[in-house]
């Protein structure tokens, strides 16, 4: 069933931005660490590059447990996986603020990367469900622009209360937040039941659609492809553009800035034309990174590049994501945990290849080149989506008949609203 609101195009019910908040909050805990490693290190008797395991852990919890965490809690009800989510998130900063132990703190980085995969991936079942087929992909980009938010607010403010109360004051807070989400979220999410008819074979079986494997595909090259960037933007702006290091912050919310305008962009026009927002966005982002080699040594230049890659290139992340939960059909879980998975799959891949680009001949530009490489090979999975879409529209109706078509909605807590990712208008999509 869906929400009121959720048949009118450009609405979105309340509980999309309660998701968002929530989102927020996960966003801020992923990557605030990193400006507050030198602090947790001297504290913890270890050194730096030890401590960067922290961020390490919390990835690979990302990449493994959100598909795990949504198939253990497949037999939940969703609002109660939300607020168990979070309140294991609030536990895992509760026990890191006490220990002195780097191994506790570690593993409790990792308990609460699981915790944040499952929130995120049941989360983006019940935003899209909520918001209905007109608004499915808004939806989902309101809920990353939390994220994307984290990084333009939530982790410069997070950084100097963390250097003001140290990194286990900034710990108990992030864990009373937590709870006051859960309280939230267990106001206003609906009560619904999980049916036991949705099993972990469904969900496994609702893989072997090839689009969404396509979809996934896209969200990894892209996102590998921006943060190969972002990761070492610092030495290209200060080596090459000659930024002073104290402006570097300015240009990272500028960037942020781009993401989050980026994000909304695709909400806005994915669900009415998803290949034709797709397809541009990614061509035009490589086109960027690679005019970043030769223009980067220009200060305005590099900052106007920087943010219209950030631009570009987050504007794809709601659509991919949301076509990959409809392509799931009626067993969307798995499907939206993969894409949590896929984006950090392509930030460690981006990111690696990046820091070998760095420390080759290529220098500074190097990580810049495989950025482009990577969005250009994004057009491959997208151009594959969209052939395939035109394919079925042209179809005869016997061969339609054999394309796989996700079945309809059967109730709020499992139906998801099944899009085609053509370029003519959710209006064909596969409605109830």
């Amino acid at each position: 069933m869906s929400h009121p609101a959720a048949d009118a195009p450009g609405s979105l019910p309340f509980v999309v931005w309660v998701l968002a908040a929530g989102t927020f909050l996960m966003g801020t805990t992923e990557f605030v660490i990193a400006g507050l490693l030198p602090d947790i290190a001297l504290d913890l008797g270890v050194g730096v590059s030890h401590a960067g395991l922290l961020i390490t852990a919390f990835a690979v919890g990302m990449i493994v447990g959100g598909p795990a965490m949504a198939l253990a809690t497949l037999r939940l009800p969703r609002r109660l996986t939300l607020v168990l989510a979070l309140a294991v998130f609030a536990a895992g900063h509760v026990v890191a603020a006490l220990t002195g132990s780097f191994t506790v703190v570690l593993a409790a980085r990792f308990v609460t990367a699981l915790a944040t995969g499952a929130f995120w991936a049941v989360g983006f079942v019940i935003a899209t469900t909520a918001a209905g087929s007109a608004n499915a992909t808004r939806a989902v980009s309101v809920m990353m622009g939390g994220l994307t938010l984290a990084n333009v607010v939530g982790v410069p403010a997070g950084s100097l209360a963390g250097h003001v109360t140290g990194w286990r004051g900034l710990f108990w807070a992030l864990a009373a937040l937590a709870v006051l989400a859960a309280a939230v979220i267990g106001r206003f999410i609906p009560r619904t039941e999980q049916r036991a008819r949705i099993s972990v074979r469904g969900e496994i079986r609702a893989l072997r659609q090839g689009r969404l494997w396509l979809a996934l595909a896209s969200a990894v090259l892209i996102m590998g492809g921006v943060l190969a960037v972002y990761t070492y933007i610092t030495p290209l702006l200060t080596d090459r553009a000659g930024i002073p290091d104290g402006a570097v912050p300015l240009v990272l919310i500028a960037f942020g800035a781009g993401a989050l305008g980026g994000t909304a962009i695709g909400g806005r026009f994915g669900d009415l034309r998803p290949m034709a927002t797709t397809i541009p966005a990614v061509a035009t982002t490589a086109l960027l990174l690679l005019a970043l080699i030769p223009l980067s040594t220009t200060p305005v230049a590099a900052i106007a590049l920087i943010f219209l890659m950030a631009l570009t290139g987050f504007t794809i992340n709601p659509v991919v994501t949301a076509l990959a939960v409809r392509f799931a059909g009626d067993a969307p879980t798995l499907a939206s945990a993969l894409t949590t998975s896929a984006y950090n799959t392509g930030i460690a891949a981006g990111s690696a290849l990046a820091g070998h680009a760095l420390a080759s001949s290529l220098g500074v530009t190097g990580p810049a080149l495989v950025g482009a490489a990577f969005a250009g090979l994004t057009l491959l999975p997208l151009t594959a989506l969209a052939v395939t879409a035109r394919r079925g529209r042209t179809s005869s109706p016997e061969a339609a008949s054999r394309l796989p078509t996700p079945p309809p909605d059967k109730d709020e807590d499992h139906g998801a609203h099944h899009l085609d990712p053509d370029s003519q208008g959710a209006g064909r999509a596969f409605h109830r």
